[in-house]
């Protein structure tokens, strides 16, 4: 079964950390690029971070740099996403895409994982 499942998510005070996971399961996640997206209540869903499939680059949003890192490891066919110095703003549902890197028909999405920063 083809699936990607984010895992990670919780309940943090401000200033804290949270690692988010993002495992695929039915295909080979090295040749996906990656990213996270969140969406708050009621705000469109907003893209956060991308990691290329080697995992060369890196693009983020401009209100998550220096505090939000995404990294991948193939081997484990997994994507991270490392949470540092959370805001009360970072409260939201986060999502992780997969898309293929030479044939972007072929994308899949996670169910979710709640992030709450709340003191």
């Amino acid at each position: 079964q083809v699936q990607l499942v984010e895992s990670g998510g919780g309940l943090v005070q401000p200033g804290g950390s949270l690692r988010l996971s993002c495992a695929a399961s039915g295909f080979t996640l090295s040749f996906y690029a990656v990213s996270w997206y969140r969406q708050a209540p009621g705000k469109e869903r907003e893209l956060v971070a991308t990691i290329t499939r080697a995992g060369g680059s890196t693009t983020y949003l401009d209100s998550v740099k220096g505090r939000l890192t995404i990294s991948r490891d193939n081997a484990k066919n997994t994507v991270y996403l490392q949470m540092n110095s959370l805001k009360f703003e970072d409260t939201a549902v986060y999502y992780c895409n997969a898309v293929h890197a030479f044939n972007p028909s072929l994308a899949y999405w996670g169910q979710g994982t709640q992030v709450t920063v709340s003191s």
